[in-house]
């Protein structure tokens, strides 16, 4: 016995039996079968073979007069109705249109029988009725169904779009898909972890499937999947090839644009994981063997994309960033990475760490411009590009200003370092962790640690170091006793602010200086003893 089959679909979207027949116009009138608003339709199509299985692709509402059907048909046994309704039904058929007119005044019995025994729709078509206006209707429908479909993709994906767009993008476009297909979407790691999701929480019973099927399409040349368990839609999309993130949807119900919705979001959700190609993946994973195996970091730098990379020491930005809401995870940081022009991103604890190349000097304008056009050496003795020059590189994404380094990011507060060669990275990581610090209390978007020339460049460093070891040796061993000091020093003295920065209450500030000051012997609120602490903690390293 050959088995029911329902060739696929064609890409219009299916109406509603129901809406057919509440045409007041066509005057039909369901006789037997399954509810109308559970019965959809892919198209109308009349056949008076005696056999339409070759002829229906599936989905279809067939229209017959009868005539295959003799009139004597009313004596049991002269008409197969159960062999012709079982064709109907394996071609994939959704609904039989009988009309009583011209060859029969009324719908056979046996062909009522027949329908109701196999759940196939029978509609009762009146002889003022034609099947081109059955027909007509029912692409009308379709057609009304295509453009709703179109405007709700369309606004989905503006929607969406916008989503991605805001300082939490992940979260938001999750957020927007499953208020869209209401139900539940959940962005799956490579290791098959949830790393966000939202909507409404399933059973367990429907979360285990998610994942297995998330784990499936991770594992498989397939890009996409979908399964139903205990009535709820599933779908899983991966997100680009090899990478391991997962798009998992489960919806209680399926309407007609909903995959083309859940693959936008998709496609949104690729770029926000993806890692920002500034350099190949090969050249950083050398930099980084490289690095374990003893190198000096002033020789892998290169290796890792950006900067001048003509030759000259490249020179870097470390940025120190903290969300505004909530706590950064490994996808929003990585969206922070590809916004600021650097792949090179830490997301530890509460703060994320990007280190950033940093456009050639010239374009920053570190020397005095002449007349010709050419730029004379600066202070250090080194020469910048004349007239004539090849032209700079563009600046990475993300920076301000020609020469200012690393821009505001919207939903983000940021903290950052001068330029500095590869060498001097640790020293660029405190400044910047100084620089987020101050952000943080003055409550601005964007703090800039000031590299200029000044008094303390006067003393040679390692002289400067020792006596600053031995100022402030008395609050040496308390390490969070110097770090409120300098907080408290850069912030002008302010208690709010610096309890702001330290995230601790202000009268613990205020007991820690009163403890700084006596250790230290020391009058804080004479300028000259602040000024000289201030020089002292600048140069005190580790």
């Amino acid at each position: 016995m050959q088995e029911t089959a329902v060739p696929s679909a064609p890409p219009t979207p299916p109406v509603s039996l129901a809406a057919l027949l509440s045409r007041d116009d066509l005057g039909l009138r369901q006789i037997t079968g399954p509810p109308a608003g559970e019965v959809t339709l892919h198209g109308a199509h009349t056949s008076e073979m005696s056999d339409p299985y070759p002829y229906l692709l599936g989905g279809e509402l067939l229209l017959t007069a009868g005539v295959h059907i003799p009139e004597a048909a009313g004596r049991p046994g002269s008409f197969d109705f159960d062999g012709y309704v079982a064709r109907i039904v394996a071609a994939g058929g959704a609904a039989l249109g009988f009309g009583v007119a011209p060859v029969h005044d009324t719908v056979p019995a046996g062909l009522v029988a027949a329908c109701e025994e196999h759940g196939l729709p029978l509609v009762e078509v009146p002889p003022r009725t034609t099947f081109s206006g059955v027909a007509r209707a029912v692409w009308q429908l379709m057609a009304r169904a295509r453009l709703s479909e179109l405007r709700r993709i369309t606004e989905a994906q503006q929607g969406l779009a916008a989503a991605a767009s805001r300082p939490d993008p992940v979260p938001s476009v999750l957020r927007r898909l499953a208020g869209r297909l209401e139900g539940r979407a959940v962005l799956y790691g490579p290791e098959g972890a949830e790393i966000a999701a939202a909507g409404r929480e399933p059973g367990d019973e429907v979360r285990r499937a998610m994942a297995e099927l998330a784990r499936f399409v991770t594992g498989h040349p397939s890009s996409t999947a979908t399964d139903t368990v205990a009535g709820t839609r599933l779908a899983a999309y991966a997100l680009g090839p090899g990478r391991g993130f997962v798009l998992g949807v489960a919806a209680p119900h399926r309407e007609s644009g909903d995959h083309t919705i859940a693959s936008v979001a998709a496609v949104l959700l690729s770029l926000l994981t993806g890692e920002h190609q500034s350099g190949t993946g090969a050249a950083r994973s050398s930099a980084l063997v490289r690095l374990l195996l003893g190198a000096r970091r002033e020789e892998v730098a290169p290796l890792l994309g950006g900067g001048e990379g003509d030759g000259a020491v490249t020179r870097w930005y470390v940025v120190h960033a903290r969300p505004d809401t909530g706590a950064p995870d490994a996808v929003s940081a990585s969206a922070l990475g590809a916004a600021l022009g650097s792949p090179l991103v830490d997301a530890a604890d509460d703060v994320v760490r990007v280190l950033v190349p940093a456009p050639p000097r010239a374009e920053g304008g570190g020397g005095v411009r002449e007349r010709d056009g050419g730029v004379r050496p600066e202070g250090d003795g080194s020469v910048r590009p004349e007239a004539g020059a090849a032209a700079p590189r563009k600046p990475p994404a993300g920076s301000g200003p020609a020469g200012s380094g690393p821009a505001a990011q919207p939903g983000w507060t940021l903290g950052v370092s001068a330029p500095v060669a590869p060498a001097e990275w640790p020293a660029a990581d405190a400044q910047a962790a100084r620089a987020l610090a101050r952000a943080r209390a003055t409550r601005s978007a964007l703090v800039r640690h000031a590299e200029r020339p000044g008094f303390a460049d006067l003393v040679p460093p390692g002289e400067a170091e020792a006596h600053a070891r031995a100022l402030l040796a008395p609050i040496g061993g308390v390490p969070a006793l110097a770090e409120t000091l300098r907080a408290w020093l850069s912030l002008h003295g302010s208690w709010d602010r610096t309890a702001v920065a330290l995230s601790v209450h202000r009268n613990t500030v205020r007991q820690r200086i009163a403890r700084c000051a006596a250790l230290l012997g020391a009058d804080l609120d004479d300028p000259d003893v602040r000024m000289e602490l201030w020089f002292a903690l600048r140069h005190l390293r580790g």
